[in-house]
């Protein structure tokens, strides 16, 4: 049976930065928390551990840039080598949602708010990350009321 409360982080991992995103307890709701710029791996999981410490997170949600085709391409492997490596230096459960997209629908709602979102690329990481967050708690929520 799953807790009724989740504290949960989304990742959308990039090669320059990190897009962070959490939930409020109830998971409900996923908004945008920060970015991180990336320098060394140790330097990253420092940050992260801070965010998952402070945040008391239970599950790290990491969104996998699938291919248009369904394929794991090589971005995609460099993510998955990333987020595992996170989870053993952290100790910290990962699971993977699909992001395709989830960049250009960030972008779309920059724009509805009358922002240019080729002047901050954080945002558009952090809008990225809610909704790969976003996405897994719409889908945890639909298995808890399947049950």
């Amino acid at each position: 049976m799953q807790s009724k409360y989740i504290s949960a982080l989304g990742l959308d991992v990039g090669r320059k930065r990190i897009g962070v995103a959490g939930c409020d307890r109830t998971g409900l709701i996923a908004t945008g928390i920060t970015t991180i710029r990336r320098t060394r791996f140790v330097e990253d999981m420092a940050v992260l551990g801070g965010i998952i410490q402070e945040r008391q997170v239970d599950v790290v949600v990491v969104g996998l840039p699938y291919s248009m085709d369904g394929t794991l391409g090589f971005q995609a492997r460099q993510v998955q080598k990333f987020a595992q490596g996170m989870g053993k230096f952290l100790q910290i459960p990962v699971e993977y949602m699909d992001e395709r997209l989830t960049s250009y629908q960030a972008e779309q709602l920059i724009i509805q708010e009358n922002r240019s979102p080729s002047r901050d690329k954080g945002l558009i990481d952090r809008k990225a990350a809610a909704l790969i967050l976003q996405q897994w708690l719409d889908w945890r929520n639909s298995q808890k009321k399947a049950n």
